[in-house]
């Protein structure tokens, strides 16, 4: 965010700013958290995934349990799809890069063009693509995971380790929010 920022000579964004940008398509956040100007958004995207592809992407950390997490999932007989806001390009290359790509049968994502970027678009992808899936439910870390769950009467477990704020996974609507990675498989099953 900063090097986009600092590419059309804005200010450099809030510890809060930058926290809101995550989880939101590209576009939106720059426009509504940072106030760029609507004819400038392109730009500032170019700016940021020029600095992101050129490796900022691989700087990553994986939540402890996110690993045996999948592994339980996919070894109780879940379908793993991703459904992601990020450029599934992007998203591909970070899973990779961190070992985690294995035990999703497919990733969704938005398009680099913007015509594919809300949750709402990807997740239906991931229903299409997995139509005789059992019971489908979405883990998620922001309200956009909610909102795009729900657009599709998917339940959404809020995953309360990651980015939101206290309470906006609650508020969003999450069936359930859940302090750790080792909570999800307990919490889809409820679900």
């Amino acid at each position: 965010m900063r090097a986009a920022t600092a590419a059309l000579a804005l200010p450099d964004p809030t510890a809060e700013q930058l926290r809101a940008m995550v989880g939101p398509p590209l576009q939106d956040g720059f426009a509504l958290v940072l106030g760029v100007p609507l004819a400038d958004v392109p730009r500032a995207v170019a700016a940021y995934r020029e600095h992101y592809a050129a490796g900022a992407l691989l700087d990553v950390t994986v939540h402890d349990g996110v690993p045996e997490l999948l592994d339980e999932l996919q070894s109780s007989g879940a379908i793993l799809a991703v459904a992601t806001s990020k450029p599934e390009v992007f998203a591909v290359r970070v899973l990779e890069h961190t070992g985690l790509l294995p035990p999703f049968a497919s990733v969704h994502g938005a398009t680099l063009d913007g015509a594919v970027r809300h949750k709402d678009q990807v997740v239906a992808a991931a229903l299409e693509t997995h139509p005789d899936g059992r019971r489908p439910v979405l883990v998620g870390d922001r309200a956009h995971d909610v909102l795009g769950a729900a657009a599709h009467g998917l339940p959404c477990v809020g995953a309360g380790w990651g980015p939101a704020p206290a309470g906006e996974l609650a508020d969003a609507g999450a069936a359930v929010v859940v302090a750790h990675p080792a909570d999800v498989l307990d919490a889809v099953g409820r679900l």
